[in-house]
């Protein structure tokens, strides 16, 4: 699914990834832990193609992105890559609805494919009766659900989520936690997921552990 041979990405002088291998296989949840400033962030930011590594390749299904112009290489991101960030990055002035239908109108696909898809999703995130409220009266697990809905829209290869319980109270972790799973199950999907949250990456497929910009 995602391969990564040898990735270098230095800021100014300061190497913050030093050759990094790591395979993530389809319909894997996979946890990258480390201490603040290991380059977890910085890994995840490169497989979902944010950044430019200095050098090494970079494979997602089958395909070499670090070959693609910028034009090609953003609709490639909207089409087979979905995020998930620590603080849901809704757009306030839209509904949830609205939210979760935008990668689907980026993508120029019909507006009533995409309405119907994002009302599914949402319907199966237990949302069916927020849609159409919007972010600021929606509960911090509703938004971070509605992330979720967000990212899943275009049926993308992977889900790259950074900290995405870091901001939730225990119940909403637990619950965003289990919906991780259920959407592996369901749809096939797969997770990377940066996080410091000792209780998910313990129940992860795999834990990948980085320290000083290498995986140890």
């Amino acid at each position: 699914m995602i391969e990564l041979k040898d990735i270098h990405k230095s800021f100014g002088a300061l190497e913050v990834l030093k050759g990094i291998d790591l395979h993530i296989n389809r319909r894997e949840v996979v946890s990258i832990v480390g201490p603040s400033g290991a380059g977890k962030t910085t890994l995840l930011q490169v497989m979902g193609t944010l950044y430019k590594p200095d050098s090494g390749t970079l494979r997602i299904n089958g395909t070499d992105v670090l070959s693609m112009g910028r034009l090609e290489l953003a609709r490639f991101r909207n089409l087979h890559l979905g995020f998930v960030f620590q603080f849901h990055q809704l757009l306030g002035e839209f509904t949830a609805l609205e939210n979760v239908m935008m990668p689907g109108l980026i993508a120029r696909r019909p507006k009533r494919e995409v309405r119907s898809r994002a009302r599914e999703l949402l319907d199966y995130m237990g949302l069916a009766d927020r849609a159409d409220h919007k972010p600021a009266e929606l509960s911090g697990g509703e938004k971070q659900r509605v992330a979720v809905a967000r990212a899943l829209l275009n049926s993308p290869d992977v889900i790259l989520a950074d900290e995405p319980s870091g901001s939730l109270d225990t119940h909403n972790r637990e619950e965003l936690h289990r919906l991780f799973f259920d959407l592996r199950d369901r749809f096939d999907q797969t997770f990377v997921i940066v996080t410091h949250d000792e209780s998910l990456a313990q129940t992860t497929d795999r834990t990948i552990h980085m320290l000083d910009g290498r995986i140890v």
